[in-house]
């Protein structure tokens, strides 16, 4: 509770600290000037110099969070100045100091601080009690070396503690904001391709369909027949009724909570094909090898072949012959749709091909599509079986 009130209430913290330091220097400063002056004589522009140093590192602990070497170098200065002055070192700012230092600098900054400093007073304590009281030199010099250790090691002690507590709560604190941040970044990525995939799956329904039923729609427009009219739409009603059954399969799929689930129904290759002859494209299908199995693969094929004949009825409506071949064999499955009345470039940048170039990444095959011959257009996939084969036989 109390380390909570404090780190709410640092500048109040801080006050207390610096009013603790200013009366422990004072007090020890005004008992070390009595002491020399007892002895020597009075030196008021050396006390006051020792009570200006004192008051300057005192005020700088109110700056040692942003700056910790500022008050440790004025702590310093005033543990050096006070050698002169026997039994009267004020220690607390050195303390204080030597902890911050440990705590919001480094511990390698704070070793070699307080090295530097125990060494350069204990120099200046033999030099100058040396020369001023050579009878209490030694011993004096031996008690200000072990006060500014002893100093030094308990405020770097505690500090070094303090400060690797601190630096490991913060680095914990920022692996947490980093995993935030990764999980965000994740769930963006989850979200965007789920997105795609919908659009992906929307495509394969709407635009089949669509082209199914536009061209029945201009079939019976353009028959005298009667009889033929009302088997267009009959065809046209059936496929129009179907894709709206696969949408709401796919609405349902979207709410239940298999994410891996084919957002629409299987097709297969013939129900394709007997589809675009109805709208009276003059589409063959032929087929080698074993019915494939493996579902990823049979559900890739279905879908290569709508996308081939979406294609070739939207941008061949001309075309004389629309050739569907499918080559299964043990370990790869080999699609390839053809027409030879290509208008202009079929559909390369869209969620067709590029969903067929997915599809077919995630299996492990490739997909080209472009032209062929003098009119054509071709689309051929190449998909392996092995790897994902799950019923072979």
């Amino acid at each position: 509770m109390i380390r909570r009130y404090w780190a709410r209430h640092t500048l109040f913290a801080d006050i207390l600290i610096a009013l603790a330091c200013v009366f422990f220097s004072l007090g020890a400063a005004g008992l070390g000037a009595s002491r020399a002056g007892a002895a020597t004589g009075p030196t008021w522009a050396f006390s006051l110099v020792i009570l200006v140093l004192a008051l300057a590192a005192c005020t700088a602990v109110l700056f040692r969070r942003r700056l910790p070497l500022l008050p440790f170098i004025l702590a310093t200065a005033l543990q050096a100045t006070s050698v002169a002055v026997p039994h009267g070192a004020a220690v607390a700012p050195l303390v204080v100091s030597t902890y911050a230092l440990a705590v919001y600098g480094s511990n390698r900054l704070c070793a070699l601080a307080a090295t530097a400093t125990t060494v350069l007073v204990s120099l200046l304590s033999i030099g100058v009690l040396g020369a001023t009281h050579p009878e209490i030199a030694l011993s004096a010099t031996a008690n200000t070396f072990f006060n500014t250790a002893l100093c030094v090691v308990l405020g770097a002690l505690v500090g070094v503690n303090v400060g690797n507590r601190k630096r490991y709560l913060a680095a914990v604190i920022e692996r947490s904001r980093r995993l935030l941040v990764e999980r965000d970044q994740q769930a963006e990525l989850a979200a965007a391709a789920e997105r795609e995939r919908i659009a992906r799956e929307m495509h394969d329904i709407v635009s089949h369909s669509l082209t199914v039923i536009v061209a029945l729609s201009e079939g019976a427009n353009a028959t005298n027949d009667p009889a033929r009219a009302r088997e267009a739409m009959a065809a046209a009603t059936t496929t129009a009724r179907t894709a709206l059954a696969d949408m709401r399969a796919m609405l349902g799929i979207l709410r239940s909570e298999d994410p891996a689930a084919p957002l629409v129904p299987e097709v297969t290759p013939g129900a394709l094909v007997a589809a675009a002859q109805r709208a009276g494209f003059p589409v063959t299908l032929t087929t080698t090898g074993a019915p494939v199995r493996e579902p990823a693969a049979r559900y890739a094929v279905g879908r290569i072949v709508q996308e081939g004949l979406t294609n070739a009825m939207r941008h061949a409506p001309g075309a004389h012959s629309i050739s569907v071949r499918i080559d299964a064999g043990l370990e790869r499955v080999r699609v390839q749709v053809d027409n030879d009345g290509a208008t202009g470039a079929a559909d390369t940048g869209g969620f067709g091909i590029r969903g067929l170039h997915e599809r077919a990444r995630h299996l492990g095959g490739t997909v080209e599509s472009g032209p062929h011959g003098r009119d054509g257009w071709r689309l051929r996939a190449d998909l392996p079986l092995s790897e994902h084969d799950e019923e072979k036989p």
